[in-house]
């Protein structure tokens, strides 16, 4: 058994009959929150579940919004990112609405993609990925309460570095540009993370 089936029958054990069970996946960026909210919906869909993934990301301020604030070099720090707007989606798909319409943010585009995923009123496990979920100051310690549950991905710092470089260089940026954002934005960004998040019910 692998371990995410593994994680995926225990929080399907600890959902029980609940009609909607919402889990956070928190972690520093490039800790592979992504990879494993897939992941783990479709170890749930396997099961006969109804899942789906709720990307934090889809959030992220317009670059016409930071650039006017002088933001954009700091584009993914806590405060780029409409924390309000998110936890108005959250409390909707806690109330059960239905036919809920999620952003996406696209990498390519480096923009929100509005209404480019759904919450279906019978999808029962939410899976709500994202580097600010458990972060122990406001606006986001709100947040906390309309999770059931609550993982959070620890990652080495050196290997979360690593894994940046590869990423920035994967979109066509060259090492000098990797190293750069990295050191005046990621690294800032996953300091926070590491030393401020609070609350999770397992750590991976």
């Amino acid at each position: 058994m692998t371990e995410l089936k593994a994680l995926a029958e225990a929080i399907r054990a600890r959902a029980g009959n609940a009609k909607r069970f919402m889990v956070a996946i928190a972690g520093a960026p490039a800790s592979g929150k992504s990879t494993t909210s897939a992941k783990l919906r479709d170890e749930l869909i396997a099961m006969g579940e109804t899942a789906v993934v709720v990307p934090m990301d889809g959030f992220h301020l317009d670059d016409i919004i930071l650039n006017a604030r002088g933001h954009r070099p700091r584009k993914g720090a806590p405060f780029t990112f409409d924390v309000a707007g998110f936890e108005t989606l959250l409390r909707r798909i806690r109330a059960g609405e239905p036919e809920i319409f999620i952003p996406v943010f696209d990498r390519s585009m480096e923009l929100s993609r509005n209404a480019a995923d759904i919450v279906d009123e019978d999808t029962r496990f939410i899976l709500i990925e994202g580097n600010y979920l458990l972060l122990d100051e406001a606006p986001w310690n709100r947040l906390r309460k309309l999770f059931d549950y609550a993982i959070y991905l620890k990652v080495p710092l050196e290997v979360l570095e690593q894994r940046l470089v590869q990423r920035w260089l994967d979109h066509g940026f060259d090492m000098t540009y990797a190293t750069n954002w990295i050191a005046s934005n990621d690294l800032p960004n996953i300091k926070e993370v590491l030393a401020k998040s609070t609350g999770a019910d397992l750590i991976i």
